[in-house]
């Protein structure tokens, strides 16, 4: 194990994060490095647990207690080998994932946990600052074609370990540009995209092919697809949006966040100058009080917004875990994300009944109700109405599975009771020689489970396709997410 006492004599540590005036002025992100030695200190707060609850929380089945005590020790290589081992993407998970395996570690019944995510983004940095990060080209090609539809974690993952297997791997993606939500829908200031374009450096290194700006379904027919490549694995996610259809939707200023994400993003990449949605001068009201309602808040604040209201139907979580959440289920309990330590309000237990407009048509303000939850629903609170300005609103409510039309529907694929694509237990869909892996299968989730998926179903079709079972399986469609 690491430090035999460490949990005894060291206290928990996360990085500081720059100042809120520094950072708003630019999109990095927002936490500093650890100094030197004190990154060690915190890994060997790690217990090396007998039964070691982080591996509940991660689907991943990352080997937490063994790399923690790598990095205790200085070594830092073998860390980086044992990170690698489960994880294809642990810079990925390390800035973005919400760490259930931090709220199901056994010292965080009455300690703090140990900051698992911040050993293991600083794991795989030291990794590729001393290029022990490498591509892992196959040695022998089966010569089989694989699509994999969606460029996102779920399907990089599952493209690399499929070129990896000596597969030719195709990446289909219908955005300008490589890599799903961690392209366009995750802010710089949460992940900068240097650290996803060495991994398609990588990718492409190793065999993996990259199109971009093709829908397939419209640019590449279904029949064409399936003519060309052996297997097709579904990667596209759950993109088909919730909406809110109260009286005033119409109004120009009311966007889904994720019409008012992507824009911002080439803005910090560079390819706009200005986006088109910008909330500066504006009072700006983010609906939904999740990650990606977050990201819109801290978008707004860095486009210079005149206030940013953040409204959740839900009450307000409380400081520690309730009684029917106990440990190690994921704890919903109140957070304070890096955006919200920027300013703004959040606002819970609320329900937006109408977006009032001006006489140009342009949103101005919304009406809102408190609520309770009675019987089965959220119920107004009488004589609790109010207005508040509001001249960019962004809708940041979640998702309700994948996009119907087009590819899926040609495809023909059989579709659950939520609108998700059914799957067996090797992620194979209804249809010969078609895989599904990510939130396109399992719902809206997390990016540690989109991984997983994508590992998993690479499994899948590598059976289909040679009959062989030598690809990492981490988990079965039967899983459910804990967060």
């Amino acid at each position: 194990m690491a430090d035999p006492r460490g949990f005894l004599t060291t206290e928990r540590e996360v990085p500081t994060t720059r100042p809120v005036f520094l950072r708003l002025k630019d999109w990095r992100e927002v936490y500093d490095e650890f100094e030197g030695g004190r990154l060690e200190k915190q890994a060997g707060r790690c217990m090396d647990c007998g039964i070691p609850f982080c591996h509940q929380g991660c689907p991943l089945g990352n080997l937490i207690p063994e790399w923690n005590t790598l990095v205790w020790r200085q070594d830092w290589q073998n860390a980086s080998e044992r990170l690698h081992a489960t994880n294809n993407f642990p810079e990925f998970t390390g800035t973005l994932c919400p760490a259930p395996c931090e709220t199901a570690c056994v010292l965080g019944i009455n300690d703090d946990p140990v900051t698992i995510k911040r050993v293991e983004i600083s794991i795989v940095d030291r990794a590729w600052d001393e290029g022990w990060v490498t591509p892992q080209v196959p040695e022998v090609r089966t010569g089989k074609k694989v699509a994999v539809v969606g460029s996102g974690p779920a399907g990089l993952a599952a493209a690399q370990q499929l070129t990896r297997a000596g597969h030719d791997v195709v990446v289909l993606e219908r955005a300008d540009a490589i890599g799903g939500l961690l392209r366009y829908g995750i802010p710089e200031f949460k992940m900068e995209k240097w650290r996803l374009d060495r991994r398609l450096d990588q990718m492409r290194a190793e065999g993996t092919e990259f199109r971009v700006s093709v829908n397939v379904g419209v640019d590449v027919t279904v029949e064409e697809l399936r003519s060309e490549y052996d297997a097709v694995v579904l990667a596209g996610g759950a993109t088909a949006w919730r909406d809110l259809p109260i009286p005033g939707r119409e109004l120009s200023g009311v966007h889904q966040a994720m019409e008012y994400l992507p824009p911002a993003n080439k803005v910090a990449r560079g390819d706009l100058e200005r986006s088109p949605i910008h909330a500066e001068g504006k009072h700006v009201v983010v609906i939904g009080g999740g990650d990606t309602g977050a990201d819109c808040v801290g978008t707004a604040h860095r486009q210079g917004a005149a206030s940013v209201t953040q409204l959740e139907i839900m009450p307000k979580p409380p400081e520690t875990r309730a009684a029917t959440n106990p440990w190690p289920t994921y704890s919903m309990i109140y957070r304070v994300s890096s955006a919200h330590q920027e300013g703004g309000e959040r606002v819970y237990a609320v329900s937006t009944v109408e977006f009032q407009g001006d006489e140009d048509g342009a949103v101005q303000s919304l009406k809102l109700v408190e609520v309770a939850f009675e019987a089965g629903r959220f119920a107004p609170v009488e004589g609790t109405e109010r207005v508040i300005p509001a001249q960019l609103v962004t809708l940041a409510m979640g998702f309700l599975g994948p996009e119907k039309s087009g590819l899926v529907e040609e495809l023909g694929v059989e579709l659950d009771a939520r609108g998700n694509v059914v799957r067996d237990r090797s992620f194979a869909t209804t249809v010969d020689g078609v895989f599904v892996a990510g939130d396109m299968g399992r719902g809206q989730s997390l990016i540690v489970w989109a991984i997983a998926e994508g590992r998993s179903a690479a499994a899948g079709v590598d059976a289909y396709l040679t009959g062989r079972d030598l690809l990492p399986r981490p988990i079965e469609p039967t899983d459910r997410p804990i967060a």
